[in-house]
């Protein structure tokens, strides 16, 4: 176990490495090509838009094969070889569809390695915490080198980066011991079991809103700090303040979620990120936004590690793969789409801050619901 949980460390730090040299920049690169606005957010939209689709289709075929291991590897190469077809893309239409080939083949690898990093945990799942937050680690590290790439040989540079520790996550990946998972040998069947979990549905529920809260910060806060007429220099330090805040959050996760809960920690996540919304809204000066972004940690990484945690700990055995799938596509996709096309609306009517008021207020509604709904379901239906 100890050799499965150390490869496992390397598979996040390296994986998150190889994000950090990609997604950030392909807006940079599009640029580049010489796309307009409407075209870049159109080539922007399809990574959320089809990780909706993807994560839950690649987890119900690990599910329903028992073939995890294979699945992940294969989608490994896909992603790689679709960040060929974006290097090479010149027009529109190739561009797209290596866009929408990557986010497919993308959609599956953290969820399935979740999911047998929380099989292999057994009862200690919630140390995933400590595991997961190397990912965080590459993420800081790549960043910079990948910036630095991209300022000084040009904007496809850091593709090449991402091509290299992506291919050192494969043979990581190959050699760790993906869980199949044992469930009553009838997919479907076990499928209707989580279908028919009303708590599943409401987690899913605030999944959604915590999505739209991240997805409204992650698009829409520099060009808030714009409004308040921040340097892009501040605007790279708010990034590295978030990142580097999810590092004590993911390694203190496990005593969170022992003493309140998976269940407890999402709703403290909620809160978390409704107080780091309304602090948004009324802040003064620029510098002001890097003390509210230290609140990250708190709201993404203790989210997504207690997430993953609780819809574990609601998946009928033999449909881990799938569960994951389906809360990454929930906060990943429909949450970051959602928050997307509706933080842009509010942006545009109530300016940044209103858009974070209303936000944080949808939130709220989002927690109370979740709240009430869930003790109910558990006073009436108890887990056994």
């Amino acid at each position: 176990m100890r050799i499965f949980l150390l490869r496992a460390r390397w598979v996040y730090f390296l994986f998150y490495g190889a994000w950090a040299a990609f997604i950030p920049f392909l807006p940079l690169y599009y640029q580049s090509l010489g796309y307009k606005g409407g075209q870049i957010g159109l080539l922007t939209s399809l990574v959320p838009l089809i990780t909706l689709v993807g994560a839950p289709v690649w987890g119900g075929l690990a599910d329903a094969t028992h073939h995890h291991r294979r699945v992940l590897l294969g989608a490994m190469l896909g992603a790689m070889a679709a960040a060929g077809v974006i290097l090479g893309a010149r027009s529109l239409g190739w561009l797209a569809l290596g866009i929408g080939a990557y986010a497919f083949f993308n959609a599956p690898i953290v969820p399935l390695v979740d999911h047998s990093v929380l099989s292999m945990l057994g009862e200690r799942r919630n140390e995933y915490g400590r595991i997961r937050l190397w990912g965080a680690v590459g993420w800081g590290l790549s960043g910079p080198l990948a910036g630095w790439l991209a300022g000084n040989y040009g904007a496809s540079a850091p593709f090449g980066l991402y091509l290299l520790v992506m291919g050192l996550a494969w043979l990581m990946t190959a050699g760790l011991n993906v869980s199949p998972g044992v469930g009553s040998g009838n997919y479907w069947k076990d499928a209707r079991l989580l279908l028919r979990e009303r708590r599943w549905w409401f987690f899913l529920l605030v999944v959604f809103f915590a999505g739209v809260a991240g997805s409204t910060v992650n698009n829409y806060l520099f060009l808030y700090m714009a409004e308040l007429n921040a340097q892009q220099t501040l605007m790279g330090l708010a990034l590295a303040a978030a990142t580097v805040s999810e590092v004590p959050a993911l390694f203190f996760s496990s005593k969170l979620v022992k003493r309140l809960g998976a269940r407890g920690v999402v709703l403290m996540a909620l809160g978390a990120y409704i107080v780091r919304l309304l602090l948004y809204s009324v802040i003064q000066a620029p510098w002001q936004v890097l003390l509210v972004q230290l609140l990250h940690g708190l709201t993404f990484a203790s989210l997504w590690a207690a997430g993953v945690a609780y819809a574990h700990e609601l998946a009928p055995r033999g449909l881990g793969a799938t569960a994951q799938g389906v809360f990454n596509a929930t906060l990943m996709g429909l949450g970051a789409i959602t928050g997307a096309l509706t933080g842009g609306f509010l942006l545009e009517r109530l300016g940044g801050a209103g858009m974070f008021r209303v936000v944080a207020l949808a939130v709220l509604i989002g927690a109370l619901i979740f709240l009430v709904a869930d003790r109910r379901q558990r006073q009436n239906h108890p887990i056994g």
